[in-house]
């Protein structure tokens, strides 16, 4: 019974299934952890969907930014660009089912007792454990209600950037899907920057990475996140794990073992290959 933790797939479906037969992955007794950003930019967003979806109770994910902005296209507020690689799961016949079970993944994953968490960008170094939940909760709620539009369309921006329990209604929401899916940089204070994209030691002062932020989760907590494919799997401090290698990008995915923190990497395939083949 393995727990596999595996970084950002951005539809690269062929490099998911030779990684996953790499670690012997068997969905009836093992399971998937997915960092989230499941689609876009990869060749085979749909194929991704499909598989992810298939294994039901085997997987368990986080939603990440290009998998928010998927669902923002699919309720036409954001524009479908070319670059992206989805316009074959829009228009697939099975898109509406898909779609309504990706709004209704979470944004968070927490094992007690495990001690561990997974979000898609991390952990804001300004929030309690209590914070955590609760703020993945109230995207959880919206995300599968029948106003989850609005909710979508409001999620553009990188104000508010300092959080306050006063916080209410979308400019809560806005921060709290900043942290989970885009932030990178903060300032000292656990602040957001939402500008800086850059590995940490070309960030300007007094910038750092959100994990150099000691807190009381990340105290308690091991914390296995993604969106990050310029750390190349690097940099973090023990107990907080980089998952995204930049596979899209001409990089590797990557996937840590939890049972015995082996790692596996798979570099770009260019034919399709199958699970046991």
């Amino acid at each position: 019974m393995a727990t596999l933790l595996v970084g950002d797939v951005h539809g690269c479906f062929n490099e998911l299934q030779a990684l996953l037969a790499q670690a012997d992955f068997n969905p009836q007794r093992d399971t998937l952890w997915l960092t989230g950003d499941l689609v876009a930019r990869g060749p085979d967003s749909l194929k991704v969907l499909r598989y992810v979806r298939s294994l039901g109770n085997a997987v368990r994910l986080t939603l990440g930014n290009h998998d928010l902005h998927l669902l923002a296209i699919f309720a036409g507020i954001s524009r479908n660009k070319p670059k992206d690689n989805l316009t074959p799961l829009l228009e697939a016949p099975d898109c509406d089912e898909l779609i309504n079970w990706l709004r209704r993944q979470p944004v968070l994953q927490i094992d007690e007792e495990k001690a561990l968490i997974m979000a898609h960008a991390g952990i804001s170094p300004q929030w309690d454990i209590d914070t955590v939940k609760r703020c993945a909760r109230e995207i959880e709620a919206i995300l599968s209600s029948d106003i989850y539009p609005l909710f979508l369309d409001s999620m553009y921006g990188d104000l508010p950037n300092c959080w306050n329990d006063q916080l209410s209604g979308l400019s809560r929401l806005r921060y709290a899907t900043n942290a989970f899916t885009r932030m990178r940089f903060c300032y000292p204070n656990g602040c957001l920057d939402m500008i800086c994209k850059d590995v940490p030691k070309k960030a300007p002062a007094p910038l750092k990475p959100w994990f150099e932020i000691s807190t009381p989760v990340t105290e308690k907590y091991s914390i296995a996140f993604g969106h990050w494919a310029a750390l190349e799997g690097n940099g973090a401090p023990d107990g907080i794990y980089a998952l995204d290698t930049g596979c899209c990008w001409g990089g590797k995915l990557t996937m840590l073992r939890w049972d015995d923190k082996q790692y596996f990497q798979q570099e770009f395939l260019g034919q399709e290959v199958q699970i046991g083949s």
